[in-house]
């Protein structure tokens, strides 16, 4: 076994809350304007059918990121490093790359987007030249992360997950929404092909593969030095001299805590929509939802949820550009300049305003790509956490290796069902 120091053992361990913070920058990745637009439109068009949808997405988030955090902090490699190595032809791992490569696009359209509405509700911008603004601002902050370290941009991701919360909640607490209806909508049910599809939607914005990939990389880099290719014992030292077995323990409320923040507001967002907006004209877009809510709830709640939504696309193109970076050095092992990279990344998102393809069906079809990268995260993910030679004594518990491979082939077998559905027009 191998131990790692950076510290000497005699040093003071540090409080717990210095061991936060990673799973809440790969948090705001549950919060990017896909899942405004996924949760919004669900809660416009079906009420509260779909509350189901969100409270499961949520728990099988919650495990899914902890598999991930674990598989960092343990290892010092990244999911996409592992696979890198593991993955020996080198056709297959170019395949692999490219699915994960047009996962983390279709995320980085989303925010991109998301965050050019925010920027012409707000102040008008065009919204090519919001998205612009949006991915020169990611580009900074993505500069802050490998210049200064991990702690400073967990400080500025946290920020902006702070203001992303009070933006999307509030309106929830002016109009609160009707608890027996919310009760019934955590009966799992179907409609029709329209609300299997916006399922596959949400569960693309909640259980998001560029979030898989990047969390063990945040993991890894906050407490782990890279290198490491043998599992550590539980008493091994970290980053700050403090033990495995102890980081682990602290990344359960880390996730706890940033999932628990995430799920409760994609279910305000949700909730908000189902109380206010069924059968308001236009509310199947953010624009139309923004001035719904404003003439419902006033101006007050609709520049909230306004500013909500820019900080989710600033915050959440950042925690995806840093995730495409990885995913890129991890599989093919080559490192693209940062400029280059995010001008490459960008082009499609831009592409679409530049041409004004609706932003918000954009928004919600390339949540639905998403979902279909979930199970090529997943099912490695939960393969690798379970191995002996992987992980050693930190390897997955039986019931553990069973949830996951249960939400994976849940997810699977709901991907299967929509093209299905989409292909007999039903």
């Amino acid at each position: 076994m191998t131990t790692l120091t950076s510290q000497p053992p005699t040093a003071r361990p540090p409080r717990v809350a210095w061991l936060l913070g990673p799973a809440l920058v790969a948090g705001v990745a549950y919060l990017d304007p896909g899942n405004v637009a996924s949760n919004m439109t669900a809660g416009a068009r079906y009420g509260y059918l779909l509350v189901w949808v969100v409270v499961i997405g949520n728990v099988m988030a919650w495990l899914i990121q902890y598999l991930s955090a674990k598989l960092g902090v343990v290892t010092g490699q990244s999911l996409p490093e592992l696979l890198g190595r593991r993955i020996r032809g080198r056709w297959a791992r170019r395949g692999y790359w490219l699915q994960a490569e047009l996962v983390a696009m279709a995320t980085d359209v989303a925010e991109v987007i998301g965050g050019a509405v925010a920027l012409n509700l707000l102040f008008g911008v065009p919204l090519l030249w919001g998205g612009v603004i949006t991915g020169a601002v990611s580009m900074a902050l993505l500069v802050i992360q490998s210049k200064r370290g991990a702690k400073p941009f967990e400080f500025v991701i946290i920020g902006l997950m702070a203001i992303i919360a009070i933006g999307f909640a509030v309106g929830v607490f002016v109009a609160p929404p009707d608890g027996p209806s919310v009760l019934a909508g955590l009966v799992p049910r179907f409609t029709d092909a329209g609300s299997v599809l916006l399922t596959a939607s949400i569960l693309g914005a909640t259980v998001m593969p560029h979030a898989i990939y990047a969390h063990s990389a945040l993991s890894r880099d906050r407490f782990a030095p890279r290198g490491t290719t043998e599992p550590v014992s539980g008493g091994s030292l970290r980053a700050g001299g403090v033990s495995v077995s102890r980081i682990l323990r602290a990344t359960k409320w880390d996730v706890t805590i940033a999932l628990g923040v995430a799920g409760t507001v994609n279910l305000a967002i949700l909730l908000l929509a189902a109380a206010n907006l069924p059968g308001v004209a236009g509310t199947d877009s953010l624009e139309g939802a923004h001035a719904a809510i404003a003439e419902g709830l006033g101006p007050a709640i609709a520049t909230l949820f306004a500013v909500g939504l820019l900080a989710s696309g600033l915050a959440s193109t950042s925690v995806g550009a840093y995730a495409g970076a990885e995913i890129m050095q991890g599989l093919l092992r080559v490192r693209v300049p940062l400029l280059v990279r995010r001008l490459v990344t960008l082009a499609p998102a831009l592409i679409i305003l530049a041409v004004g393809f609706d932003p918000t069906l954009a928004l919600v079809l390339s949540q639905v790509v998403l979902s279909f990268g979930i199970p090529f995260a997943l099912v490695p993910l939960v393969v690798l956490t379970a191995q002996r030679r992987t992980l050693g004594e930190h390897r997955n518990r039986p019931w553990t290796t069973v949830a996951g491979a249960g939400a994976a082939t849940f997810l699977i077998v709901l991907n299967s069902l929509l093209l299905w559905l989409v292909a007999t027009g039903a």
